[in-house]
């Protein structure tokens, strides 16, 4: 699901002759895209994102470049939170609906006056805060302060481009500082993403000592090379050479080189530990993929698959993921 919207810009790629003009639309913020662009994705979330207006939206100011960071804080609470899947066929691929049921606003519990910690959840590309709220619920249940933020670009944030992380990162500290400021920040930090966001949660803890534990789940190795699967699995009818004049040309735009826009360059530099997750039916980010990235990552660094997960809901195995990383979250080695 985290790559879904990318297709607005593939569409865009197949009339465009300039590998340069490629590359701009490869980095135009995904929220200046219209909604009507969108294809269907195969995920689809059974709940209405309004209920996020329970919790206030706060803004940041970040940069340079400038830009407005949108998030809201969830508080440790018993939101009672349920969920469940259906599956059915529609063109002959495979749809899946998870249903989330909370009671929000929640009942205060042992966590709300003393939280265990903060977790900062980030989304997809082409997403908004709303696909990690499930995330924000179930935590926040177990006693974290959860913190949903708009990357960059996506949902209610502005930003003209994206930067693959290469900024965002310097974001997500300035929105640490805002929480800190406002007495909202309680240590220990941690990072947790699904695919593009979790590449942003690895590479901010390369660069901020006060992030502690990281997930990253289904994260990609080669930017390329996820970029490339994505266009194998959903659209295949545009030539390769299309797309590759444009990925040859992004690190030009981007002002760095093209190893630098690869996960696994980030880590051979700097060998963070983390958990990693992996769906076992990932076409997208390959569990091959994400092994080589644990393979890299420090001492201490796990792999958790999900043998029948793709790419789109691998994010929301909830019951299978919520132990280990619960687990991972409270080891307090983990938390400096």
């Amino acid at each position: 699901m985290s790559y879904m919207l990318l297709l607005p810009v593939l569409l865009t790629l197949s009339t465009a002759g300039c590998g340069t003009f490629m590359a701009h639309r490869l980095v135009q913020a995904p929220n200046t895209y219209p909604d009507w662009f969108a294809p269907e994705a195969p995920v689809l979330l059974g709940f209405s994102p309004k209920f996020l207006t329970n919790f206030p939206q706060q803004f940041v100011e970040v940069g340079p470049p400038d830009a407005k960071l949108c998030y809201r804080i969830i508080g440790p609470a018993d939101y009672h939170l349920k969920v469940s899947s259906t599956n059915w066929l529609k063109h002959g691929m495979t749809r899946t609906e998870f249903d989330f049921h909370a009671d929000v606003p929640g009942q205060t519990n042992l966590w709300t006056s003393t939280p265990r910690g903060t977790v900062i959840l980030l989304h997809g590309y082409g997403l908004a805060q709303f696909s990690m709220a499930p995330w924000a619920l179930r935590l926040a249940e177990e006693g974290w302060r959860c913190v949903l933020v708009d990357l960059r670009g996506h949902g209610k944030s502005t930003g003209r481009q994206i930067y693959y992380g290469l900024q965002e990162v310097h974001d997500l500290g300035q929105l640490l500082d805002q929480l800190e400021r406002d007495g909202n920040l309680k240590k220990p930090v941690a990072a947790m993403g699904e695919s593009y966001g979790a590449v942003m949660a690895l590479r901010w803890k390369m660069v901020d000592p006060r992030v502690g534990p990281v997930v990253a789940i289904a994260p990609y190795a080669s930017l390329s090379n996820a970029v490339m699967n994505l266009r194998q699995e959903y659209a295949d009818w545009m030539p390769k050479t299309i797309l590759r004049a444009g990925l040859n040309q992004l690190p030009v735009v981007l002002g760095t080189t093209a190893g630098e826009l690869d996960t696994t360059s980030a880590l051979n530099k700097y060998p963070i530990c983390a958990l990693f997750v992996a769906g076992g039916k990932d076409k997208i980010m390959p569990e091959a993929d994400v092994e080589q990235l644990r393979n890299m990552a420090a001492p201490g660094s796990e792999l958790l698959v999900l043998p029948d997960a793709t790419h789109e809901t691998v994010t929301y195995y909830l019951a299978d993921l919520m132990p280990p990383v619960l687990a991972w979250l409270t080891d307090k080695s983990r938390s400096k």
